[in-house]
């Protein structure tokens, strides 16, 4: 990612409407899992594949059903972003995990699989499972679906954007039992991509990421905790700018 976006991500990250959704969410379907995976809350580890600037780190390790959070991103500054919040993270790829097999009790991976720089998001997969232990879960969002290509992906290095039938089957593919997936930003999704259409049309440049004004901030931010709500309800969302899938070794 350039290194700009992780100054706009760290600013945005902590109160913007979609960062607060998503989290809300992951939470959503990652939470019931963790209350009944046999695990104890003071021995389970979580790792943050690609964890940025670190917010999703810093909120993962308040969950209540976690001993302790650790990330690991490829960039330099993300590193550096982190460890000056205090956050436990190391450099490294995910094509090549430095992390022994089966450290870990859970392992997430928010919008990174689809980079330029994962060439391969199944040998990623594949180091992520080496260090998860067995009945361990791996929690996956990405973009979704090529509709929506736009500029923002242009300025984020973006790879690929997907459908959760890929998504599945890439997880599926390393020996992983998918038990939730679902799209995201699916109330939203007509205005997103009318949005997009408007990048192409106009030829606009640059990332989406930045905060929008108050009145929309507040009901977009609405609208995700709506679908979060849903979502812990067991409802998976068909159609949308995001697609999240939870698995099990």
């Amino acid at each position: 990612m350039k290194p700009a976006e992780y100054h706009r991500m760290r600013e945005a990250e902590e109160a913007q409407w979609w960062y607060v959704g998503q989290r809300a969410i992951a939470h959503a379907l990652l939470a019931p899992s963790l209350r009944s995976d046999g695990v104890r809350p003071s021995d389970r580890r979580l790792l943050d594949a690609g964890c940025g600037s670190g917010g999703n780190l810093v909120h993962l390790g308040r969950m209540e059903s976690l001993r302790r959070a650790e990330g690991v991103d490829i960039a330099r500054e993300a590193v550096t972003a982190c460890r000056a919040r205090g956050l436990t993270v190391v450099q490294g790829s995910l094509l090549a995990l430095p992390f022994p097999d089966r450290a870990f009790d859970v392992v997430t991976s928010f919008d990174v699989l689809y980079h330029a720089w994962v060439p391969d998001d199944e040998a990623a997969v594949r180091e992520m499972c080496r260090v998860l232990r067995p009945g361990g879960h791996i929690l996956i969002r990405v973009p979704a679906l090529k509709i929506l290509w736009g500029a923002h992906d242009e300025a984020v290095d973006s790879r690929h954007r997907y459908t959760r039938t890929e998504l599945v089957r890439l997880l599926e593919g390393q020996g992983l039992e998918v038990v939730r997936s679902t799209y995201t930003n699916f109330f939203l999704f007509p205005l997103l991509l009318a949005h997009r259409g408007l990048d192409r049309l106009l030829g606009r440049t640059g990332s989406d990421v930045g905060f929008l004004p108050a009145p929309l901030e507040w009901s977009f931010k609405r609208a995700l905790l709506a679908e979060a709500a849903l979502v812990g309800r067991g409802l998976s969302l068909p159609l949308g700018a995001s697609v999240l899938a939870l698995a099990r070794r």
